[in-house]
């Protein structure tokens, strides 16, 4: 049985992992321009690769964290609207019916079991 701070069935674990993968390769790609940039030699194809790696992993990890924190939050919309969901439901069912009277039903085949609604009820004294 799941408990509510149980966080095994939530989603992204996977999105967090390409984040941290992402942020990893950002700063690997960011250190390897900083040495190149303060070395004292022309600028090469190497430091545009480097230059196109930090900036696009940078682009990757900020889209895909803002991804992630969506699914988050969807996600505990979604969990607090079943949630509510779930207390109305108990709340409809667990309440007691309001009394009514059962002599006034047995003359009626069928209707035993059958709560009049308001409207009905004043159909049923004219």
């Amino acid at each position: 049985m799941k408990t509510s701070t149980d966080t095994s069935h939530r989603p992204g674990a996977i999105s967090a992992f390409f984040i941290y993968k992402a942020g990893l390769f950002a700063a690997c790609f960011w250190t390897w321009l900083g040495v190149l940039a303060f070395r004292e030699v022309p600028v090469t194809g190497w430091h545009i690769v480097a230059a196109t790696g930090a900036v696009t992993t940078s682009l990757v990890g900020v889209v895909l964290g803002i991804r992630f924190a969506l699914q988050r939050d969807a996600f505990e919309r979604h969990q607090e609207v079943m949630r509510t969901l779930v207390e109305i439901t108990w709340h409809t069912f667990a309440a007691t019916p309001p009394s009514h009277d059962r002599d006034s039903h047995e003359g009626h085949e069928g209707e035993a079991d059958v709560i009049r609604l308001a409207q009905d009820i004043r159909r049923a004294r004219r």
